[in-house]
This record gives C-alpha cells, sequence and structure tokens, in this order.
C-alpha cells in the first residue's frame, strides 16, 4: 500500500520575510515558510474510520440464523441504526455502541453473530520504479493510443486485426457486457470515459451520483478514475495531455465495454467492508458480468464468503488486486476462493517490487508506471531542463502543477534541516536523493531551507523513476522524480539554473496493483464480448491456461500462472464446448 507519510507534522512558520541578504539557511529555517501538511477540513463526503465513530458506535454487521430472517426493526428498537440490508446473506450492517450490541444479544434470539464492519483500503498508489529506456520508447509507440500494457496483454491482438489503430467492426471489444468498477467513484465528464458509463451508485452517500468530485473537499484521490481508464478508456475520445500525448489520448482494453460505476472509497481511500459487500451486490443488480475491486486489506468472513459466493453463482467473475505489501501472501479479498488474484509487474515483465504473491495468485499484469485517465486537471506531466539535460521525470501525484526555476543545489537525503549545502532564502531548487526519510518529510525539511521545487533522485542503480505520491493536504511546492542515471547527470550540474515544467493534464502515470487488476477485469469483458455464453469459470480457465508464463513452469508464487493474454485467451475460449 502506498505510504501516506508524516500527516501528522503542522506548518511552521517563522517571522519576517524572505532575507535581502540571501543568507544560507543552514542553521536556520527560512522566514515565512509553510511546509507540511496542514489540519484537515471537515468534509462532506467521507467514512469515518477507524471502526469507532465520532459518537462513539462501532459499524458493524450483525448475522442472523435463520436464511431470510433480517430483524432490522429489533436494531432500531435497542437504539441501533441499520445502514445497509443484504440479500445474498443473512445479515444487515449496522452503527450500533457496545451497549446497544449486548441489548440486541440478549433479546433477540436469531442473531447469530455481532462482527466488526472491517475497514478496507484502496491498493494504491505503490512506489515503483519504471525502466528509464522503455518508458522514452513508449511514448512514441503506435498507434498512437496504444498504451505499452494494452500492448502487453494482447488486447489490440482481439479487436484490432487489421493493425489501422482502431477497433475493428464485428470484433470483441466488451460492448454488450457490463463490467462494475468499485472504487473511489469517477471524473463523470471526462472525455475518454462519459460514454461509457451506464449506471452508478454513491454507496456513501446513498444516492446516484458516483462522480469523485463534492464541493465539499473538491476531487478525491482520482483512483477510480484511473482504473476504469485502464478497462474502457474510448478511442479517439482524448482530453488534455499534450505535449505528451496526443490529442486522441489513450484506448483501453476493452474500449466498448459499458462500466457501472460505485463509489466506496472515500477521500483517503478508506472505506468498510459493507459499503464493499454492498455493492457487489449493486452490481449484480444491474447486470455485471465482471467486478473489478482494486481495494482490500480485510480478513475472511462467513459474510464477505456468501456474498462473493452469490456473485459468482450469479455468473459474475470477480477480479482483485492481490495487494502492495510485496509479502507472499494475497490480500483479502483477492485471496476468496470466488476471486481472481491479480498481481502487478514491470516492463521487463519483473514482479514489482510490492506486489503480493503466494499460492493464491492468479494472474499478473502491468502495474508499474501505467498511464491512464485521471480527474480533468488534476494530473501533470513534467520537464526538467538543467542546461539542455532533461532526463526523463515524473511529477509527484497531488503536488502543485507549476513552472519553477533556480539555482540547482545538493541536498542529501533532505533528512535534517540543515541538508541543503549552499541553500538561500531567495529560492533554489532542491536536488534529494530519495529512500532516507519519508517523501513528505524530506520536503517539509528542503522547503524550511528555502527550496521552490524539488528534483528526487532514485538511489538505485537498477531502478528508473519512482512513482510517487505527496499528502492531499498541506502546503508543498513542485516535485519530480528522476532515474539515478539522470541524477548522477544533474549532480555535475550542482550550481546550474534548473526549471522545472509542468502541464496540467487529464491523465496520470501510478504504480501498484490497482493498476493491475483492471487489465485482466478488460480481458475478461473481452472474452464474455466474445462469448456472452460463457460462465465465469470457463472465462477463468481460458485466462489462466492461456497466460504467459514468467517464472518457474507452471504456477508459482511470483507470477501465479502468469501473465493475462488476451488473444491466447480468446483462442482457448472459443475451443470451449
Amino acid at each position: 500500500m502506498k505510504r501516506w507519510g508524516l500527516m501528522g507534522l503542522l506548518a511552521l512558520a517563522a517571522c519576517g520575510p524572505d532575507d535581502s541578504s540571501d543568507k544560507g539557511a543552514q542553521s536556520q529555517v527560512c522566514p515565512n515558510i509553510i511546509a507540511g501538511s496542514l489540519s484537515e477540513p471537515v468534509e462532506t463526503r467521507h467514512v469515518r474510520a477507524p471502526l469507532t465513530d465520532d459518537d462513539g458506535r462501532q459499524r458493524v454487521i450483525i448475522r442472523y440464523r435463520n436464511q431470510g430472517v433480517m430483524a432490522t426493526a429489533r436494531v432500531h428498537q435497542v437504539g441501533g441504526q441499520v445502514t445497509a440490508t443484504f440479500r445474498s446473506t443473512p445479515a444487515v450492517a449496522a452503527r450500533m455502541s457496545l451497549q446497544e450490541q449486548r441489548a440486541l444479544l440478549a433479546e433477540d434470539p436469531t442473531v447469530e453473530s455481532i462482527e466488526q464492519d472491517q475497514e478496507w483500503r484502496a491498493l494504491a498508489p505503490a512506489t515503483a520504479p519504471i525502466h528509464p529506456v522503455l518508458a522514452s520508447v513508449a511514448r512514441g509507440a503506435t498507434p498512437r493510443e496504444f498504451t505499452p500494457g494494452l500492448r502487453k496483454v494482447q488486447a489490440h491482438e482481439v479487436w484490432d486485426v487489421d493493425g489501422d489503430g482502431l477497433p475493428d467492426p464485428d470484433r470483441p471489444t466488451g460492448a454488450g457486457v457490463r463490467l462494475c468498477v468499485i472504487d473511489s467513484g469517477l471524473d463523470l465528464e471526462h472525455p475518454e470515459l462519459r460514454d461509457a458509463v451506464v449506471a452508478g451508485r454513491d454507496l456513501l452517500e446513498d444516492d446516484d451520483d458516483p462522480s469523485d468530485f463534492s464541493s465539499g473537499h473538491g476531487w478525491g484521490t482520482g483512483h477510480g478514475t484511473h482504473v476504469a481508464g485502464i478497462i474502457a478508456a474510448r478511442p479517439c475520445h482524448g482530453g488534455r495531455g499534450s505535449p505528451q500525448l496526443s490529442d486522441t489520448g489513450v484506448m483501453g482494453v476493452a474500449p466498448g465495454v459499458e462500466l457501472i460505476i460505485t463509489r466506496v472509497l472515500d477521500i483517503h481511500g478508506r472505506t468498510h467492508m459493507s459499503f464493499v459487500l454492498a455493492a457487489v451486490e449493486y452490481c449484480a443488480e444491474q447486470g455485471a458480468k465482471v467486478i473489478s475491486l482494486s481495494l482490500g486489506g480485510g480478513v475472511p468472513s462467513k459474510t464477505t464468503f456468501e456474498v462473493f459466493a452469490a456473485a459468482h453463482a450469479q455468473g459474475i467473475l470477480v477480479v482483485a488486486a492481490s495487494g502492495n505489501s510485496n509479502a507472499q501472501r494475497v490480500d483479502y479479498p483477492a485471496s476468496d476462493p470466488h476471486v481472481l488474484a491479480v498481481g502487478a509487474v514491470d516492463s521487463l515483465d519483473q514482479r514489482a517490487t510490492f506486489s503480493s504473491g503466494g499460492s493464491q495468485l492468479a494472474l499478473v499484469a502491468p502495474g508499474v508506471d501505467v498511464l491512464s485517465t485521471f480527474p480533468r486537471g488534476q494530473g501533470a506531466f513534467s520537464t526538467v531542463d538543467v542546461r539542455d539535460t532533461r532526463p526523463l521525470s515524473r511529477s509527484l501525484l497531488y503536488a502543485p502543477i507549476e513552472n519553477k526555476w533556480g539555482k540547482l543545489v545538493d541536498c542529501g537525503g533532505g533528512a535534517t534541516l540543515d541538508s541543503c549545502k549552499g541553500s538561500t532564502c531567495s529560492g533554489f531548487v532542491a536536488y534529494v536523493r530519495h529512500g532516507e526519510v519519508p517523501t513528505d518529510m524530506a520536503m517539509v525539511n528542503v522547503m524550511k531551507q528555502g527550496a521552490r521545487a524539488v528534483i528526487f533522485a532514485n538511489s538505485s542503480w537498477e531502478g528508473g523513476v519512482d512513482i510517487l505520491t505527496m499528502p492531499r493536504r498541506g502546503q508543498w511546492v513542485p516535485a519530480v522524480t528522476i532515474t539515478q542515471a539522470g541524477g548522477t547527470v544533474l549532480h555535475r550540474m550542482l550550481g546550474e539554473l534548473a526549471r522545472i515544467s509542468m502541464s496540467p493534464a487529464d491523465y496520470a502515470y501510478m504504480s501498484g496493483t490497482s493498476m493491475a487488476a483492471p487489465y485482466v477485469s478488460g480481458v475478461a469483458a473481452l472474452l464474455f464480448s466474445a462469448r456472452p455464453s460463457a460462465t465465469p469459470d470457463q472465462v477463468k480457465h481460458a485466462l489462466l491456461s492461456s497466460a504467459k508464463d514468467l517464472g518457474p513452469s507452471g504456477h508459482d508464487e511470483d507470477f501465479g500462472h502468469g501473465l493475462v493474454q488476451a488473444r491466447g485467451a480468446l483462442e482457448v475460449l472459443t475451443q470451449l464446448p
């Protein structure tokens, strides 16, 4: 999972304006510098966490002994509040104090158990280096809307047989198939996606507007928009992305699929199990054939097992991200027996450094430095220029989108308030070797010494460009990451004028198993589109048996059955009786 950083750091300020004497900042912070996280404003759209709400109540799941018995009236009688009633399992979700829970257990003999409504989280962004050579080549890939990830999973080989860069008539594109994305909501007006959505629900607000935007907090994480674009970005519907992208944008794995959008994640990427389970049932109601889950972190329970089993019985294939903890254990719900677990690989088909594996891992897909849709104007493409040297760079997610320049100053690892040797309170561009301290701590330290922008260099020789993320709230300066090789070159140019330029975009690069899962979800949609009568087990068999074996022969804990291959899976499916 992503490191959110030291959100508890408070903005610090000293007295007086910038020094006219331009004195160094090694021994003290510069005047009037506000750096770091600010107190969170009141949000109108959120899920409170942890499990105890502000009024002392807990979010719980109440299970009943008799199938079909949902005595919600009893919950209300003892003072509790029912928040969801499930159809596929004899249970309800509720908010109750401990005293109310005890009263319910004492008064209602049909109650089997009361369990915690677990907190689950989005499984991205993750820190992951990208290979610089392949990344630079990928930018010039043709046809122009095909991303490296789309090519790697063979999606275009299913629907662009003639090679003109557009879906061919009568080829499977996902048309006629409904795919449900359970995530943070969507930028519903994104040009690549607005024609793809056929239904939606906000489970947090209990309304039919699954937007990732609210007047109360602005844009959310953009996580759901990124996931949806991997699956369903439409051809020739590009948003703002120049000069890195053409005006046609990118294309999804299943560019004809119909999207059902359910919002369950708040601005911090958090939710509760009950919202996800209610979303699964909503997806089934709306006729989904595939459900894509880029979230997790809970543990299995009888309730979750029954909900996912019911989805499978209704003909739905559920796909979930394996987790970003680099463990040999797949996160839940990806580890559920009725869910397909997906890990991440990089551009060299190596297991991503963050990707969780294990015996329950089914497949892998691209999950490092994945380019996809993002809320309009909230993404950014960056350029670093020092004496006409322009190393490959990536802007930090959620950092300010601004152009800055100044003398390039070595700030080491940014670990202390005297790390920037030769700094000046009139402003400079900090060169920081990433990894010694958390990203936001390094940012605070160098900002207090006068940095007006930051360049993070990957410290690993074998690595590429790290995909980094800033806290959503606070006072920050523009920041980018570059490769270790690029950093070595820039380190020889310390003292030179450095320029950081950023262009707002409707796209962003992200890394995580959250990005890998929708590739498999999209390929599954292609298979259902080609054969509408197929069962989830048939589609799963086609996906697993056709995967490109990347590790030891057969299934292994690093790659599962291998890299998902759309053309190969379609060939297997068409041969089934």
